[in-house]
């Protein structure tokens, strides 16, 4: 069966259209907690980003799954991963989590952990997606749930993430420009920098409700590379709207995304004996890397794009350490899910590790020239990626959470990629019948 409500990662969508809208909310928390609460009262851990709408949706949320017969736990603005880590620790049936991640603050969704801290299977998707097509009812009133917040839910996480940075290690004497981009880890980010030696310099650490990721944050780095220029930092750290993607920039402002993190990561892993097999990327994954992976004999595998897929994979293989372009790292030593703050302090600690900077150390990778194309489309056409040759690639893929093709070219040579890109795009844009304006 397919799936209607959910997408690669969770729900999404509008705020005030179905299914992100109050109303629906409410449901979806009593179809949840029906689904918990069949053999025993239920316990389910609700954390959330900083966007206004996530008042409404917790409210919803609390109710639904008292409803239910559910008792909540309330963690307030909170990092995704710090809600994947505090539903395990915690011993909770699930753990919810209000966010939309990098989009802007109309835009809001929900995410599932499990009582492991792994997202829900599809298998528990489909069924939430069942019980929503049944009519909601209360039960007895004395089984109904409770609401209880809880207060350290911060720093619990903060501390989960410092013990993961290697006692060998100190921060001291780097200065750091941290970006939290407005949103769920603007009292955490700082606060473990700062514990573990560094001087911290934060910025994106007012939010109003309305301005997370709003120039600011992974997605829009260009204020953090100022930030580090003018106050002459070694290095800045950009982190998104719920916390477990990352972006870094180096000393010069060069951008660092993703794949150079993960390179980053993956030779300080191998160096050191942590590295559990090899890697495993995405279609989206610079060709470069896997070059160089190649050159330093890391087995390396690509997957559909999404951090769900990339963890499928890492446990099939039994490795731990995969990643997105876009900053979503797994290092499953050290958490069941990505993770932008914990693999901030990866990097940080392989820098510890050479003594060297972050602009030498990346430039040991060599990025193939890669242009990438959004175009606004119906998500229900069917579309096929294609892999040219061994120097050069072309991808059409539908994203899975905004209503966009992506049109991605790559390959060794800049001048062919762009010219092979535009005339892609125009092909494309063509043939496709826009679902919006962009």
């Amino acid at each position: 069966m397919k799936k209607k409500f959910f997408g690669t990662d969770g729900i999404r969508g509008k705020v005030g259209i179905v299914p992100i809208s109050a109303d629906w909310i409410l449901k979806l928390g009593w179809a949840v907690g029906s689904i918990l609460a069949t053999r025993k009262r239920g316990k389910v851990l609700i954390g959330k980003d900083t966007r206004i709408s996530g008042y409404m949706f917790e409210s919803a949320l609390e109710a639904g799954l008292a409803s239910a017969g559910v008792d909540t736990y309330l963690l307030g603005p909170i990092p995704t991963p710090g809600i994947a880590y505090l539903t395990r620790t915690l011993q909770a049936d699930a753990g919810i989590v209000i966010s939309a991640s990098h989009n802007p603050y109309h835009d809001n969704g929900i995410k599932f952990f499990s009582s492991k801290g792994l997202k829900f299977s599809d298998k528990i998707e489909l069924a939430i997606e069942e019980q929503l097509a049944k009519p909601m009812f209360t039960v007895e009133s004395s089984r109904i749930g409770k609401a209880i917040r809880v207060n350290d839910a911060s720093g619990r996480y903060i501390e989960f993430c410092k013990s993961t940075f290697p006692q060998e290690y100190t921060l001291d004497g780097l200065k750091i420009v941290i970006d939290c981009a407005n949103g769920a880890a603007y009292h955490i980010a700082p606060s473990v920098l700062n514990e573990l030696g560094a001087e911290v310099i934060a910025i994106g650490v007012e939010p109003d409700g309305l301005n997370i990721n709003k120039n600011c944050g992974s997605t829009a780095p260009a204020k953090l590379a100022t930030e580090v220029i003018k106050h002459k930092a070694h290095l800045g750290i950009a982190l998104d709207g719920d916390g477990d993607r990352v972006i870094f920039v180096d000393h010069a402002g060069n951008i660092v995304d993703g794949d150079e993190l993960l390179f980053v990561i993956a030779k300080w892993y191998k160096d050191s004996g942590k590295l559990s097999g090899g890697v495993a990327g995405t279609v989206m994954s610079n060709l470069g890397l896997e070059k160089k992976f190649e050159e330093l004999k890391i087995p390396f595998c690509r997957t559909k794009v999404g951090d769900r897929y990339v963890l499928e994979a890492l446990k099939e293989k039994a490795w731990n350490l995969g990643g997105e372009s876009s900053g979503h790292i797994l290092c499953l030593d050290s958490h069941t899910t990505g993770d932008g703050i914990i693999s901030a302090l990866k990097v940080l600690a392989a820098i510890c590790a050479y003594g060297c900077s972050l602009y030498d150390l990346k430039k040991q990778m060599v990025k193939y020239p890669q242009v990438l194309h959004n175009i606004s489309f119906d998500p229900k056409q069917d579309l096929t990626e294609k892999q040219l040759k061994n120097e050069g690639r072309v991808l059409l893929r539908a994203s899975g959470t905004e209503p966009l093709l992506r049109v991605m070219v790559e390959g060794s040579n800049s001048t062919v990629v762009k010219e092979v890109a535009g005339d892609l795009v125009s092909a494309i844009s063509e043939v496709l019948q826009p679902a919006v304006s962009m």
